[in-house]
């Protein structure tokens, strides 16, 4: 059975910094691509980053980049987003997903995903 569970979500001043992970089980970690997707109330879920399966490949939405840093610890088949400079807008349930289609080259392309976690709350209060 495959499991993809998030965790350190939660409540943060605007410009402050959190780090979420995605602890993955049930399947081969090390040949997955992974990607970080977040959804806001009333909006559509959207890309924020991916990591290919060695992680020497990483692609961001822009709305992120230069802030948000995804890594990979093969050995502890977790993905992790480090987020810094946070804003109101960033503001969503933050979700992780497999891909074994896009383990070499990232994608930001919801369909290529196959696993998909049940996400964790990121709120920032201004």
């Amino acid at each position: 059975q495959v499991q993809l569970e998030e965790s350190g979500g939660g409540l943060v001043q605007a410009g402050g910094s959190l780090r979420v992970a995605c602890a993955v089980s049930g399947l081969t970690f090390y040949i997955y691509g992974m990607g970080w997707f977040r959804q806001a109330p009333g909006k559509e879920r959207e890309f924020v980053a991916a990591i290919s399966s060695s992680g020497d490949r990483t692609v961001y939405a822009d709305s992120v980049k230069g802030r948000f840093t995804i890594s990979r610890d093969n050995t502890k088949s977790t993905v992790y987003l480090r987020m810094t400079n946070l804003a109101p807008e960033d503001t969503a349930a933050y979700y992780c997903a497999a891909s074994r289609s896009n383990w070499d080259y990232p994608t930001s392309h919801e369909s290529r995903y196959d696993y998909w976690g049940q996400g964790t709350q990121v709120t920032v209060s201004s």
